[in-house]
């Protein structure tokens, strides 16, 4: 009998290479997504698709997973976005009482990632990569608030302590700028870092760790160009032993089980500042099958007990995603 794995958030940049690579290993796959089937192309891609409500919205949210878990006997969710792991991570009793494996790291490892103060403050120490300092906006306030922030070294970023997708982000140049953020942020001033702005290429590295065998692969890419919400759709994939080393102490330090993905800024050639982890599949995770590794495959061999694959050699290229209009059909939403 095939083993049914449920892929939320299938409107995801990621959402086609997830699947497709599901399929191809024989897998029954289900998908959902907040918007209607005919508003989203993989809707046709999977073996049934439902409309799910607000992962936001918990206890629907909770609901709508039992429904659909015990209706499909459910063996996997894999989630896309950032929002579904942070509902998933309280829905994980539940899921262990349907004999659902969540494929995702574990609870304390997504908390660290999801707060990056937090994040910084536990690799700092650890000196397995260059962080970026960064300090509690409400802190700065209190501290600067009587030079009129004239005292702050500049360019600034400020940005939310669990944002996601650069939401929230602000880049500030000079002290007008920072009086403007500083009361606009007020009364949730605590919720936001400031940190000193590094310029560079961002670079995505795409990661997965197999906690039984301690392996992990990780393949880089340069993001030339990049969407507002920071996905790249021009990029060049590459290898960087030094680097690759660096992910690999961090995803061992931070204990990751499965595929994530690693941002740095890259300030000048081989210095690389670590940015964040998100917890899921980048965006671009199909260019990393493009070069040659099954990200998504070997994420769900973490969770099956099989050994991920080996890296094999990779050669330098460019990749460039490409959007193509598509007739949809109109058929029925589940619910």
């Amino acid at each position: 009998m095939k083993k049914t794995v449920f892929v939320t958030a299938i409107g995801s940049f990621s959402a086609a290479a997830v699947i497709g690579r599901y399929k191809e290993e024989g897998y029954r796959v289900l998908g959902c997504d907040i918007y209607p089937a005919e508003w989203i192309v993989a809707s046709g891609e999977v073996d049934c698709f439902y409309r799910a409500p607000m992962a936001t919205d918990k206890p629907a949210y909770h609901e709508f997973l039992r429904k659909v878990c015990e209706e499909n006997q459910v063996d996997f969710v894999v989630p896309l976005t950032d929002v579904e792991v942070d509902a998933l991570q309280e829905w994980r009793q539940e899921a262990e009482k349907l004999g659902v494996t969540l494929c995702i790291s574990g609870r304390d490892t997504i908390g660290l990632c999801r707060d990056k103060g937090s994040l910084e403050h536990f690799l700092a120490p650890l000196k397995v990569c260059r962080t970026i300092p960064g300090e509690s906006l409400l802190t700065v306030m209190e501290r600067e608030a009587d030079s009129s922030y004239e005292l702050l070294q500049y360019p600034l970023i400020i940005k939310p302590r669990a944002g996601r997708s650069s939401q929230g982000l602000m880049r500030i140049k000079d002290s007008y700028q920072m009086r403007f953020a500083a009361e606009w942020c007020r009364d949730r001033a605590a919720d936001f870092l400031v940190q000193p702005e590094i310029s560079g290429i961002v670079i995505t590295v795409d990661v997965v760790r197999d906690p039984k065998t301690e392996t992990v692969v990780s393949l880089p890419r340069r993001e030339y160009l990049r969407t507002p919400n920071g996905a790249g759709t021009s990029v060049y994939v590459f290898e960087d032993k030094r680097l690759q080393d660096q992910c690999s102490d961090i995803a061992r330090a931070l204990q990751i089980c499965g595929c994530v993905n690693f941002e740095f800024v890259e300030k000048a050639e081989g210095q690389w500042y670590f940015l964040e982890c998100n917890p899921r599949f980048s965006g671009g995770v199909a260019f990393s099958c493009m070069a040659g590794y099954d990200m998504p495959g070997n994420h769900l061999r973490c969770f099956t007990g099989q050994e991920i694959e080996p890296l094999g050699k990779i050669s330098g290229q460019y990749l460039v995603k490409r959007y193509q209009e598509h007739r949809m059909e109109t058929r029925g939403t589940r619910t």
